[in-house]
C-alpha cells in the first residue's frame, strides 16, 4: 500500500490521504474544487466547479501514472441534484472513449460549501 501525493491537487483538510495506491488500483480521497496553488474554492457554478474537480482528479491520476481511462468507478456527490444536467455536460467531457461505473448522489452538505465532490477508483491496466 503506498500514499499518493501531488502539489497539483489540494492538500487534505483533515486525516485522510489524497489517494492510497493498493496492488493495481488506486483510490482518491473525494476531491473538492479547490484550487490547489491558491488553497481556495474555485468562482462560479457547477461548471467551474466540476472543472476544477476534474482537473485534480487528473492531476491525482498523473502523479500515479494513469488518466481518466484507467478510472472504473467513480463516485460524485452533488449540493443540489438540480445541478445534475450541467454537471454531467461537464464530467461527460473527460470521459470521452469509455464510461466508468458511477454513483452520484445528492447530500445535504460539503465541506467548504461546494457544490460538487467527486473521487474515484481507477486500475492500472486498461
Amino acid at each position: 500500500m503506498n500514499t499518493v501525493y501531488t502539489k497539483a491537487a489540494p492538500e487534505a483538510i483533515g486525516p485522510y490521504s489524497q489517494a492510497i495506491e493498493v496492488g493495481e488500483f488506486l483510490f482518491t480521497s473525494g476531491q473538492i474544487p479547490v484550487n490547489p496553488v491558491t488553497n481556495e474554492v474555485v468562482k462560479g457554478g457547477i461548471h467551474e466547479q466540476t472543472e476544477q474537480v476534474m482537473e485534480n482528479l487528473r492531476n491525482l491520476l498523473k502523479e500515479n501514472q494513469k488518466d481518466f481511462t484507467n478510472v472504473v468507478k467513480t463516485t460524485c456527490f452533488l449540493r443540489d441534484m438540480a445541478d445534475f444536467p450541467e454537471f454531467n455536460k461537464t464530467y461527460e467531457t473527460y470521459f470521452i472513449d469509455h464510461k466508468p461505473a458511477r454513483s452520484t448522489v445528492a447530500v445535504r452538505e460539503l465541506p467548504k460549501n461546494v457544490l460538487v465532490e467527486v473521487e474515484v477508483i481507477a486500475v492500472k491496466s486498461k
